[in-house]
């Protein structure tokens, strides 16, 4: 698929993903095993202390890794990830940059690095995700129905 092709498909995916959107993760860039998305930090992506929650974070990267897993043309879920917080911010934007580290022919393995301000490292994750038949998980879904209509 041409890089533009994947950015298309992907963001069209997203725009049928009711949690993606209320988090605020936007596609950048997508290439073959590769992935740049970004969230907006808002009032609502802050935890009781103020700072992004973890939990943003963690959606923003498994969004990304999942970006990159599927520029293969395949569905997949998150079979696994982790992630290691290394700095906070409370403000500003976050960017996971991801990138395939492996790819069998029922799993993929990737890795993602969130870049604060100025490009800092902030956390860095790996996920794990299993290949699917993505006709079993479209049905009855918002983005399948979207896709016939």
């Amino acid at each position: 698929m041409e890089e533009r092709s994947l950015k298309e498909s992907s963001m069209e995916v997203n725009r049928h993903n009711p949690f993606v959107r209320l988090v605020g993760v936007e596609i950048e860039e997508v290439a073959p095993d590769r992935s740049r998305l970004r969230l907006a930090i808002r009032p609502e992506s802050l935890n009781p202390h103020g700072l992004v929650h973890g939990g943003a974070l963690f959606t923003l990267a498994d969004n990304a890794a999942g970006c990159a897993a599927s520029t293969d043309g395949r569905a997949y879920v998150t079979q696994s990830g982790d992630i290691h917080f290394l700095r906070v911010q409370s403000s500003g934007t976050v960017v996971a940059e991801s990138r395939v580290l492996h790819r069998g022919r029922s799993t993929v393995l990737v890795e993602v690095s969130l870049l604060g301000e100025e490009g800092k490292l902030m956390a860095t994750a790996s996920f794990s995700y299993f290949c699917v038949d993505g006709s079993e998980i479209d049905r009855g879904s918002p983005a399948r129905a979207a896709r016939r209509s």
